[in-house]
């Protein structure tokens, strides 16, 4: 947490700690906090990299299950290769938008694709996950992508803003969601400005590049790795410093509480044991051509409400 007052504006501000997940591959998790749960419908928010990874090693993410949420994959450099229970084998790469929809049960795996292996991969971005609207936890999983070309951009004052997902100051993304969300990446040159205006209940920015402050000028000034949940019908505009800024934009409406346990999202403690259980005894549909298995961890004994 920021250790300086917080602007009338702002409802908390979340530093999101790095996580060692291997072979020196790093991410900042910013959702789900101890302060925060959740943003909208979105319940998990990591920031992957920047890295290169070592010359010969790469991303791999082995096969592991998702129920009742979709998983959103965003890159800004670099490729990662989706496969998927459904036998889906997709490369995604910057600026195009991986969207997997879990519903009753989907397994996928990520991976540097093999060609770039040999080089050290690059590698950033994000991956977000959205809970499902509770209607829609137990339908068919779906895997769906989007290219770069299809994402609306809007340019206007020194602000570029590529809506991912949802609509934002009157641009829609064509990206099929299940409810009322946004997620925008937005670059900023130096001392432009761009206004949050009050049009979802909950909205959070997350700094990836360089310094925002907000206005009204309350001695709010947010860095990378920073999260800011702005309060629910605030009007606050975002500034540029003196260097170029990149932040994405995130909220939407509430979905209501949900549990999570491991790779799991649930409005329902009980399905939430029914696919644990499910995983343990290797019922969940495979990854056509992969063989690995990673067991449910030991550990995790609860489900963890949210919010």
């Amino acid at each position: 947490m920021n250790e300086t007052p917080l602007p009338a504006d702002v409802e908390t501000v979340l530093v999101a700690p790095t996580r060692d997940l291997g072979d020196g591959f790093h991410v900042r998790r910013a959702l789900p906090s101890r302060h925060r749960r959740m943003v909208g419908p979105f319940v998990f928010f990591d920031q992957m990299g920047p890295v290169v990874l070592a010359r010969g090693k790469g991303l791999d993410v082995r096969p592991h299950p998702h129920i009742g949420l979709a998983t959103v994959t965003y890159l800004f450099e670099g490729e990662i290769v989706h496969r998927d229970s459904l036998g889906t084998v997709q490369t995604i790469t910057p600026g195009a938008v991986n969207w997997m929809t879990a519903g009753r049960g989907i397994v996928h795996s990520e991976r540097s694709p093999a060609e770039q292996r040999a080089l050290g991969p690059k590698l950033s971005g994000l991956q977000l996950w959205v809970a499902l609207p509770k209607e829609a936890e137990e339908r068919a999983p779906e895997f769906l992508h989007y290219g770069a070309d299809v994402l609306p951009i809007q340019r206007e004052g020194g602000v570029e803003l590529r809506v991912i997902v949802g609509g934002f100051q009157g641009v829609k993304s064509p990206v099929a969601v299940l409810s009322e969300m946004f997620y925008v990446d937005a670059s900023l040159q130096s001392g432009a400005r761009l206004a949050l205006a009050p049009e979802y209940e909950e909205r959070a920015f997350y700094v990836i590049t360089g310094q925002v402050t907000l206005e009204p000028d309350e001695g709010g000034v947010f860095s990378p790795g920073e999260m800011v949940v702005v309060r629910p019908g605030a009007h606050v505009t975002l500034r540029a410093g003196n260097a170029p800024v990149r932040l994405v934009l995130v909220g939407g409406a509430p979905v209501g509480p949900r549990y999570i346990r491991w790779n799991f999202v649930s409005s329902s403690l009980e399905q939430i044991a029914s696919a644990a259980d499910e995983w343990k005894e290797q019922r969940f549909p495979k990854v056509p051509g992969e063989t690995e298995f990673i067991p449910l961890p030991e550990d995790l004994s609860f489900a963890v409400r949210y919010p």
